[in-house]
């Protein structure tokens, strides 16, 4: 297709009326493939004369298709780009850069992006030559930056190995990278454009040294001309002319963000080059030169900028928290520290402090938009940027590490706070100010509940100083009072009541008129729920309280408002059985929220996840306190099932593990598995088959139990045919070559879970499944996978001894599988300890499987054979009672419904639970009395053999129960 007539299709994918535009984009998706394609769309892309509507539609194709097309991922993608066409635009893009406007050049540089991730330097061998070329050219510097700071971040992550490549292009660009820098910051009155470049070559600069500094930078002369250049950008003040006013724009503007690559990069160095033990020994001189020369003048310039905030001047929000990680990071290094401590007065209380007081923006966004101010207080990512966050570590860290002196001053300084606050009036109190003194009390919490003399004060400074601040009529105060209540819940209270009196404060925020003093009330609640030690005074409020409480998670997706009533759940056990499904149908609304908000707003994406696995371990929770209680699962099950339908397809990848749990619950717990509950299977299956592997120690809880628990449905059911989807997974997995031996651990246990309760009913799987083993066996190479796969032949010895045994002379290995198991039997460490066969549940298997092959007729095992079968399982019986006994004596009968399916590595097998999984008791007891019975009637043995194995037996019988784990 030709330029105009593309240009057209273009046009119309911009139509508003829908079968236009699709037929345009079925159109674009037609042509992707064909020859020029690709380069008529770039000719498009800079084309200044056509419309820029179609321009940029143009430049988004362009960017969709060579990220799907220029490297695909399937390598057996048959449509591949024309390598002419992929020569052509190699050859043409990189001169466009600086042609394009902002919102093309942001579309190409992902282009451009892509490019260099899969042809650099392989493909694009010319690239590097280009990058030099314009650095020397004043009209391309920019495309050529812009460039380079692509192909620098390529290597920002990559270990030693993978940034040989790196190297070469510092070698050749930085030399002429640093005389740019230097001629861009001796401009006078310097227009936003340079700010642009000097950005750029930041960018650069700090990812080629975010995880190793090029030893060209090694050189003293060569590193001081390039940190001399970013101190003189960090001390000068930014251009006023040209400042935005509005803040958002303000912060982002150019020279700003010039001032926060800068505090990024001299924060990296520093944090690299702070602690002299960590360093090569090639790069500790530099360690000690930077130190020496350079650490402190950075401090300087920091404490320089903070003074913004005592002025009263403009400081970005990033910036402060970078410096305020330089000042924290310093408090160890005596040297610092020394620099540090004339004006640490000045730093405590006039920087940090008001950083730690409600603000302006604070109170904006409390009466605008308080479900943003709730947002922005509990998300991990915010703390990571914030100041008062950065200010809140700041004061943790010099009381932890430098608390002689500035401690009693910081809490003399907090205590004037309070008295101001009490003598002023109501009109001219220092609120905000109680604020911040509020904060700092909470955020010294742990240090306080623990030294001298202030933990004997820390109860009458709450009644004195918070409990007042519950009834404020500022609502940031009864917020604050209610966090605070909740960091010193704890303590050990004199008096009850006035535990009693804050708890039920915090309870009343629960219905406070303010969205934030309700969220953190919420917040405050779990702490006073952990630390009550008398239920009985929530307990006749508890309807209430949940009213409430999910009257707030209605109004607000936060994962700490789950967690408080996770903690709710587990004090109160059985007694939330009459809320439960209530909880259950409020937990599922609110699940379905979280996702349709993350779904629909990128923004909160990571909020709304967060708070979507919290309603998913709510749940868990909830179905844990009623286990004892089946008949509620019957009527929480519908609830529940929307959400394991959807979330165990691949949309459920980042809660996989915690929607498991509840199947495994469901499957567990309910008096039976519905025909609903089944629909699973083939899900969870596919799963496995497809993406799921990472969780299949997780995907073998459920499934163990839909075997164990409807082995009737399991068995008789072919559409869909249960066991043929077992073996279509479990043959998969253990004939994958790729798979490492940790990987496949499940496969062998949910085998034996197989065989153990489909006893006579699954015989035509007894070879496929023995020849499955037999063949990862000869592969194994660690022992407990190993002690694993020979269990699988025990179990299915004793499904049916003799034709199993029938069938492993068959496949002519029976030899080759009795001596490897005896060998494995025997085989001790130094210490005397199994290297194999180390649980309970091992011997117990492995006890099971050997005599079963004594109840067979005397023809069908050698004399010689049988003798080291007894000899065996009595070694057996003997470890295992020393393991019992062992396991008593460590106290570990506690631990009996540990999951025995835990995927223990080898040295962590040691102690293992009693309850172990195999047939019901009464099966048991049925299939070892027959083998009594059998033994008994055998002429082989004399009588006093006889006498021994049936004692023998008698302790297997004993022994062996059903262990049904989870």
């Amino acid at each position: 297709m030709d330029l105009s007539n593309l240009t057209l299709v273009l046009r119309a994918a911009l139509s508003h009326a829908p079968e236009e535009r699709k037929a345009a984009e079925a159109s674009l998706e037609q042509l992707q493939y064909t020859q020029q394609h690709l380069v008529r769309l770039l000719q498009i892309i800079v084309d200044g004369s056509c419309d820029m509507a179609v321009r940029q539609v143009a430049s988004i194709h362009f960017k969709n298709f060579v990220s799907k097309a220029w490297s695909p991922i399937d390598p057996d993608e048959t449509r591949k780009i024309p390598e002419g066409d992929k020569s052509m635009v190699r050859e043409n893009i990189l001169g466009f850069v600086t042609q394009l406007p902002p919102l093309l050049r942001a579309q190409l540089g992902e282009s451009i992006k892509t490019l260099i991730l899969a042809d650099y330097p392989e493909q694009w061998p010319s690239l590097l030559h280009w990058v030099t070329h314009n650095m020397e050219s004043q009209d391309q510097i920019f495309g050529a930056l812009y460039v380079l700071r692509i192909l620098s971040r390529k290597y920002e992550f990559k270990s030693e190995e993978e940034r040989i490549p790196l190297y070469q292009i510092v070698e050749e660009c930085f030399p002429r990278l640093l005389n740019i820098f230097s001629t861009l910051v001796q401009i006078a009155n310097p227009p936003i454009e340079v700010a642009d470049l000097i950005k750029l070559i930041c960018k650069i600069f700090w990812s080629s040294i975010y995880l190793e500094i090029p030893k060209q930078l090694f050189e003293p002369n060569i590193f001081n001309a390039w940190i001399v250049l970013f101190l003189n950008l960090l001390e000068r003040p930014v251009p006023l002319e040209g400042q935005p006013s509005d803040p958002d724009a303000r912060k982002a503007w150019g020279w700003w963000k010039v001032k926060k690559w800068i505090t990024h990069i001299l924060n990296r160095l520093y944090s690299r080059f702070a602690d002299m033990k960590v360093h090569k020994p090639e790069s500790k001189a530099f360690a000690q030169m930077f130190q020496k020369n350079y650490a402190g003048k950075i401090l300087g310039c920091h404490l320089q900028l903070l003074n913004a905030i005592r002025t009263g001047g403009y400081l970005p929000d990033r910036v402060i928290n970078l410096i305020l990680q330089y000042l924290t990071n310093s408090l160890t290094k005596n040297s610092m520290y020394q620099l540090m401590q004339p004006q640490i007065d000045i730093i405590l209380f006039e920087i940090i402090f008001p950083l730690m007081c409600f603000n302006d923006n604070d109170q904006m966004l409390w009466d605008e938009d308080p479900h943003e101010y709730v947002r922005k207080g509990y998300d991990i990512i915010e703390d990571l940027y914030s100041p008062r966050t950065a200010a809140m570590d700041f004061v943790s860290e010099l009381v932890r590490k430098r608390g002689k002196g500035n401690l009693q001053k910081f809490i003399q300084f907090i205590v004037e706070i309070f008295m101001r606050y009490n003598e002023a009036s109501i009109e001219v109190k220092p609120y905000r100010q109680k604020d911040g003194a509020l904060l700092a009390i909470g955020t010294l919490c742990d240090r306080l509940k623990q030294t001298d003399p202030y933990k004997a004060e820390l109860e009458r400074m709450l009644v004195q100083h918070v409990f007042p601040e519950f009834s404020s009529h500022v609502g940031h105060l009864r917020a604050k009072a209610a966090w605070v209540a909740g960091q010193y819940a704890h303590i050990t209270f004199s008096d009850q009541d006035n535990f009693r009196k804050a708890m039920h404060c915090v309870i009343s925020g629960l219905r406070d008129p303010e969205l934030p003093v309700r969220v953190d009330s919420v917040f405050a609640l779990r702490s006073f729920v952990e630390a009550c030690k008398d239920l009985d005074e929530i307990r006749p409020i508890l309807p209430q309280l949940l009213d409430e409480f999910f009257k707030l998670m209605g109004e607000v997706e936060n994962e700490d408002l789950v967690f408080t009533l996770e903690t709710i759940v587990d004090r109160f056990g059985e007694e939330m059985a009459p809320y439960a499904l209530g909880l259950c149908q409020s937990l599922a609304a609110a699940f379905w929220r979280c996702m349709a908000s993350s779904e629909a707003d990128d923004e909160i994406e990571d909020s709304g996840a967060l708070a979507a696995v919290g309603c998913l371990r709510a749940l868990s929770t909830i179905l844990e306190s009623i286990s004892s209680l089946p008949h509620l699962f019957i009527q929480i099950e519908p609830t529940l099932l929307p959400i394991l339908r959807r979330m165990l397809t691949s949309d459920g990848q980042d809660v996989y593990e915690e929607v498991l749990e509840i199947v495994s619950y469901l499957t567990f717990y309910s008096p039976t598995i519905s025909l609903d509950m089944w629909s699973l299977w083939p899900l969870m299956m596919e799963a496995l088959n497809d993406w799921a592997i990472d969780f299949f120690e997780n995907i073998l809880v459920p499934l163990d139990n839909y075997i164990s628990r409807g082995t009737e449905h399991f068995v008789s059911c072919k559409d869909p045919d249960y066991q043929q989807s077992l073996w279509k997974g479990l043959s998969s997995v253990m004939t994958d070559q790729n798979m490492e031996d940790s990987d496949i651990v499940p496969a062998p246990k949910l085998i034996e879970v197989f065989f153990q309760n489909c006893k006579g009913q699954v015989d035509h799987w007894v070879e496929p499944y023995l020849r499955l083993t037999i063949d990862r066996l000869r592969r194994a190479e660690k022992p407990y996978l190993k002690s694993l796969l020979v269990q699988v032949i025990a179990n299915v010895f004793y499904y049916n001894p003799s034709f199993t045994l029938a069938m492993l002379h068959k496949l002519g290995v029976a030899t080759e599988i009795f001596n490897l198991w005896f060998v494995m039997l025997q085989q001790v460490k130094k210490s005397g300890k199994r290297v194999n066969f180390k649980r309970e549940h091992d011997k117990k298997v492995c006890c099971l499987g050997l005599t079963s092959l004594i109840g067979l007729p005397a023809n069908h095992i050698p004399a010689e054979a049988l003798e080291r079968i007894f000899k065996a399982t009595l070694e057996l019986l003997v470890a295992y009672k020393e393991q019992v006994a062992e396991s008593k004596r460590q106290n570990d009968a506690a631990d009996d419904d540990v999951d025995e399916f835990d995927a223990d590595e080898e040295e962590n097998e040691e102690d293992e639970d009693d309850g172990e999984m195999g047939v019901d008791d009464e099966d048991q007891d049925e299939v070892n009395s027959l083998n009594i019975q059998k033994l008994v009637q055998q002429e082989v043995f004399s009588s006093m053999m006889r006498m021994m194995m049936m004692m023998i037996l008698m302790m297997i019988l004993v022994m062996t129960r059903s262990c049904r784990p989870r």
